[in-house]
């Protein structure tokens, strides 16, 4: 079972500035809520109810809004980013946190990627495959809709923004407390940390439903249409 998670919401949100403004981009709101409850409370969905939530830009906005957790019936704290450190180093600086450090499996997430794959199948998978880090991959749908032709170039069909034969990085991963001296005091941990780790015991879990990196305004539309409709027509 797992308990606690590491939320990376560090990030200023400038592809998102006309809609940000001044917030924080885990703060921007889909439907009235901040994209960063929305992730809290589907992690809670799948018992996970312990947080340290690494911050940088705007920090006390994030702060201010969630408190200690106690209003939405989890436990925040706070790893405070004073300089720089990227992804890997946020996360490592976070995990070594009194509250999490002597965990023995996490899981970790970025704030502005949302999802509503089964977190809950995914321990499971990690658990019986005695993983030290389980990465959720998504099928990659296409931006566009792709057009068929035949040999005369006759159009004949049309496939509407389909799943294409390829997996991304969802950004949630599972991680076994063992590598934690592995991750970077500054730097990326796809780079500096998953290379390193033994092939057999770095796994990919394929996920189903819906999922958006909330980079573009119309990647949040279609993140708040999911979250508040459960639609995925986006035409």
């Amino acid at each position: 079972m797992v308990t606690h998670a590491i939320i990376l919401a560090g990030g200023k949100g400038e592809r998102l500035k006309h809609i940000a403004g001044d917030l924080p981009k885990p703060m921007v709101e889909m439907g009235a809520k901040p994209m960063l409850l929305w992730q809290i409370e589907w992690l809670k969905s799948h018992g996970i109810k312990n947080f340290v939530v690494a911050v940088s830009y705007k920090r006390k906005v994030i702060q201010d809004f969630f408190g200690d957790g106690t209003k939405f019936n989890v436990h925040i704290e706070y790893s405070i980013e004073e300089e720089p450190l990227g992804r890997g180093g946020a996360l490592k600086q976070a995990w070594q946190h009194h509250s999490i450090k002597d965990q023995p499996r996490i899981v970790a997430t970025n704030a502005d990627e949302m999802t509503n794959a089964d977190l809950g199948e995914m321990i499971k998978f990690h658990e019986k495959n005695s993983a030290l880090v389980t990465m959720l991959l998504m099928q990659y749908q296409a931006h566009y809709d792709l057009v068929k032709v035949d040999q005369d170039d006759h159009i004949v069909a049309f496939d509407l923004k389909p799943f294409l034969p390829y997996w991304v990085n969802a950004g949630v991963y599972i991680l076994e407390k063992d590598i934690q001296p592995l991750f970077p005091d500054k730097g990326d941990h796809e780079v500096e940390t998953f290379p390193k780790l033994p092939k057999d015991r770095f796994l990919g879990y394929k996920g189903h439903g819906f999922w958006r990196a909330v980079d573009s305004s119309k990647d949040l539309k279609e993140a708040t249409t999911f979250w508040t409709t459960g639609k995925t027509d986006f035409y």
